[in-house]
């Protein structure tokens, strides 16, 4: 008779992720996720505000009510918006009809850096809601009107959320993850809305076309930058992107450079600060990034040698970007139009260089 094995916590199927103690199964693909769960408690109804420096445009406040009028026919929604159409903030209505009605919300995202970039922006958002965030290391706190969370971190929060924003659902390591998918099924009570800007046939093949919505215009009206190629042996690459970075400082701009590995960024650092003043890097085992990333948002530090990490979520005024060794496999379509979303993001610089060097 053939084995069978089910995973009640993550659906796992597969026996070769099975392990035995005592004579008795266990799943080894969500062993390490033993921490902390939480219990559903329905926050108290009343009404909730939330407020906007500026003004949705039409297509915004569109896709604003309609997801809105979704999630009360208690159906799913589906965004897909051009990098920087400020898809977030079409979300925050559906967010406060939802917390009004005593429900609990979470807002799910693939990596910590782009959870601790968007804090701040829900705190403005919802001045006197309770915002929190969960990720690695940073989970003594797991209930707000508002969590903020890793994807990794929904297997604590089973049958609670009323209305869950799962954003950036096509980037690492939530993308094809199946423990991270049952994960984030199994956080459902009521509905859900998936948002990207590059998005999956599998994924847009799975909603209803009448339960999806599109945004192909950023905010303020201005295209996404055009990449433009340069192919040159690796030697010559360098040169011109030293010759390219003094040319932004002497503009005052500052840079993303994005390499494929954390090899390639280390060693691409050492090289450079030897030609390019105020300068640093990131990858995702560098110690103390997120101050790294907070100084060169204060202009403390004016280029940025990171890995993939940035390619989401990260807002920076007047940034330019380069693409380093462009041709690495590493750098899909997906990512590569990720990485030109950050550039123009601004209504005072809605426009700005994204060069890919291969």
């Amino acid at each position: 008779m053939e084995e069978k094995f089910y995973c009640e916590r993550c659906g796992n199927t597969d026996l070769k992720f099975v392990g035995y103690r005592n004579g008795a199964p266990y799943c080894r693909k969500c062993i390490t996720f033993n921490g902390e769960k939480v219990s559903y408690i329905p926050r108290k109804k009343g009404k909730v505000k939330w407020k906007l420096d500026f003004e949705l445009s039409a297509k915004q406040q569109q896709i604003s009510r309609f997801l809105k009028f979704n999630f009360l026919k208690g159906r799913n929604s589906l965004v897909h918006a051009v990098c920087g159409a400020g898809k977030t903030e079409i979300v925050y209505e559906v967010i406060s009809d939802c917390l009004s009605k005593g429900g609990r919300v979470g807002f799910a995202i693939p990596r910590k850096d782009v959870v601790i970039e968007l804090e701040p922006r829900l705190k403005k958002a919802f001045p006197d809601l309770k915002i929190i965030s969960v990720y690695g290391q940073h989970h003594d706190e797991l209930i707000g009107d508002i969590i903020l969370l890793t994807t990794h971190q929904l297997y604590r929060y089973e049958n609670f959320f009323d209305l869950l924003i799962m954003d950036e659902i096509d980037a690492f390591p939530y993308q094809g993850n199946e423990t991270l998918e049952n994960f984030m099924k199994k956080s459902i009570r009521g509905n859900y809305i998936m948002m990207s800007a590059t998005l999956s046939n599998k994924v847009l093949e799975s909603f209803d076309s009448s339960d999806l919505q599109t945004l192909f215009r950023r905010f303020h009206n201005y295209d996404l930058p055009e990449p433009k190629l340069f192919i040159k042996p690796q030697i010559l690459q360098i040169v011109f992107i030293i010759k390219t970075l003094k040319n932004y400082q002497r503009e005052e701009k500052q840079a993303f450079i994005f390499v494929p590995t954390v090899s390639i960024c280390e060693n691409l650092y050492k090289f450079l600060k030897f030609f390019i003043s105020s300068l640093d890097y990131v990858h995702s085992m560098r110690d103390k990034r997120e101050e790294i990333i907070d100084k060169f948002k204060k202009k403390k530090i004016m280029i940025l040698i990171t890995t993939s990490i940035l390619e989401r979520g990260v807002t920076v005024k007047n940034l330019q970007v380069i693409v380093y060794r462009s041709d690495h496999t590493v750098f899909s379509r997906q990512t590569l139009t990720q990485i030109a979303g950050r550039v123009g993001r601004k209504k005072e610089f809605p426009e700005g260089g994204c060069l890919l060097f291969g």
